[in-house]
């Protein structure tokens, strides 16, 4: 457990903020990381003090002079809804409220960092981003994959860029850090501020990525139409594979949210397929009860079922893991499970995932891109660097980018798990051992 909350600086800030709020924060001011008794008192930092991080917010001095200084801004990774409302948030809260002019949107990811590409990056100005929030994906592009830090920083120092704010996943907060760490080498005056992205909900220490709440909505569109095909037909299954690699929040909360889904399989939860107590079983059990059911699966979920021995394990540019599809594999593996019991259904096979992803994002989303959009600023403003910001228990607070891990997982023994099996009524375990 990560207990070292510090935020690195640039150095003092000397000049007068331009922004005209009485409400000015304070670096001493902090808000304890825990709030449930038991973690509260247990976990303490190196010093022995209770454990704490810097809240976020406008800071009374800044570090750069706003006349004199260029910002930049890449977009990283998988799209995800609200990638356009952070990008406005951010240009709008530069130019307006800080007086900044220079403002430029680096083009397809942190490739556009490298000049071997050719990519020229656009200005951002109120006129550019004024009706991008409407938009799906990103304006600027996005890619997969790391460039080397010395080159990015070449780059950054040759364009004269002072702040760069980096749009993206754990991926890229790894490659914003080495970018941090090349950039205090050459005790260069840059300042990199992480703001993460992941539709999965799945970074440690953060309460909520934004682009989930658009993502849980239209999921539940998906699982209400499953539903319905499902009723509508003779034995009818309706089977949907919902984003989710290393964890199920998604397919967990949608369930939740829409009531219909009769089986949700998350990658927290493994399965077995065969078997009395397999899932097969289970499944053809609630079609000759009920006549129908609605299965929603993570894409991450039952992977363990569809590897081969000697499998090579494969990643992405990212470095992500590349899943076996187990869309696919449990579609194939019912129809054919029913066809030798001589049982007949009919089965729709939805996978909305690209539709999802590439959707605008909703007015929830809208206010919490806004946020981390306009606290970004206030923290690179004051020279603050090698940091992200986060949401934790409804505050906005600086983290160091080495906190934006993946891996965080739904507990099969928490609350939202166990109101998934109420809900559901699926078996807690379909395992048969």
């Amino acid at each position: 457990m990560k207990t070292d909350f510090s935020i690195a600086s640039l150095g003092p800030c000397l000049i007068n903020s331009p922004l005209n709020t009485g409400l000015f924060t304070s670096d001493d001011e902090r808000v304890l990381f825990y709030n449930r008794l038991d973690d509260f008192d247990a976990v303490k930092d190196e010093d022995g003090r209770l454990l704490t991080v810097e809240l976020a917010g406008p800071r009374r001095k800044i570090f750069f002079d706003p006349a004199r200084t260029r910002a930049a801004l890449v977009t990283c990774g998988g799209l995800c809804p609200g990638i356009n409302d952070v990008i406005r948030s951010v240009t709008m809260t530069l130019f307006y409220r800080y007086g900044v002019r220079e403002i430029l949107g680096i083009r397809y990811g942190l490739r556009g960092l490298n000049p071997a590409y050719g990519e020229i990056p656009v200005r951002l100005t109120p006129d550019y981003v004024k009706d991008i929030t409407h938009i799906g994906g990103s304006i600027l592009s996005t890619s997969r994959g790391p460039q080397e830090a010395s080159v990015m920083v070449d780059y950054l120092e040759a364009q004269k860029i002072n702040i760069l704010f980096c749009v993206g996943g754990d991926g890229t907060m790894r490659a914003a850090e080495k970018l941090t760490a090349e950039i205090t080498r050459r005790k260069a005056s840059i300042a990199v501020i992480g703001i993460p992205k992941t539709i999965d909900n799945d970074l440690g220490l953060i309460e909520k990525s934004f682009g989930f709440d658009t993502a849980i909505e239209k999921t539940v569109e998906a699982v209400r139409s499953a539903h319905v095909e499902a009723k509508g037909a003779f034995n009818g299954v309706g089977l949907v594979k919902i984003m989710g690699r290393l964890s199920g929040y998604i397919t967990a909360t949608a369930a939740l949210a829409q009531g219909d889904a009769n089986f949700v399989l998350i990658p927290e939860v493994p399965f077995d397929l065969e078997g009395d107590r397999g899932f097969l079983r289970c499944l053809e059990d609630r079609i000759r009860a009920r006549g129908h059911a609605v299965i929603l699966v993570a894409e991450g979920a039952g992977q363990e079922l569809m590897k081969k021995e000697n499998d090579a394990q494969k990643t992405d540019a990212s470095g992500n893991i590349r899943l076996h599809d187990i869309g696919l594999f449990l579609k194939n593996a019912i129809e054919r499970h029913f066809r030798e019991n001589h049982l007949e259904i009919n089965l729709k096979y939805i996978e909305p995932s690209y539709m999802i992803r590439s959707v605008p994002a909703n007015a929830s989303d809208s206010i919490y891109c806004s946020s981390l959009g306009q606290y970004s600023v206030h923290a690179a403003m004051a020279g603050k660097t090698d940091l992200l910001v986060a949401l934790r228990k409804n505050d906005y607070v600086h983290l160091p980018l080495s906190a934006a891990t993946s891996g965080k997982k739904i507990d099969p023994q928490g609350n939202p798990w166990l109101r998934v099996l109420e809900m559901t009524g699926q078996p807690a375990q379909m395992r048969n051992r």
